[in-house]
């Protein structure tokens, strides 16, 4: 079993950035990918980025050159660093463990 905390979100204005932070519990934190998720009102919760335990990285396009995601092994902790954003961000942000294990969400809003 695996316990993901989100924080980090919050209303912030375009061309703002944010921070998430994604604390895991477990100790296969280092052994499997972790990601983010989002989801806007009235449409499928969609990936936004991908880390691999070797380190492969995935964007979704939309994000790409203004979101980074990261991880820290010794705080069990992913991250994901928000640029340059825009309304159309705005969602509930997810953390994913192995495509299995879910956080419970943290509101992003951006205000034009």
């Amino acid at each position: 079993q695996v316990r993901l905390v989100e924080s980090g979100g919050g209303l912030v204005q375009a061309g703002g950035s944010l921070r998430l932070s994604c604390v895991a519990s477990g100790s296969i934190f280092g052994l499997v990918p972790m990601g983010w998720y989002r989801q806007a009102p009235g449409k499928q919760r969609e990936l936004v980025a991908r880390i691999a335990t070797g380190g492969n990285i995935n964007y979704a396009n939309s994000v790409k050159g203004r979101f980074t995601i990261s991880r820290e092994g010794a705080k069990n902790t992913v991250y994901l660093q928000m640029s340059s954003l825009k309304p159309e961000d705005t969602a509930v942000y997810y953390c994913n463990c192995n495509t299995v294990w879910w956080g419970q969400g943290t509101q992003v809003t951006v205000s034009s």
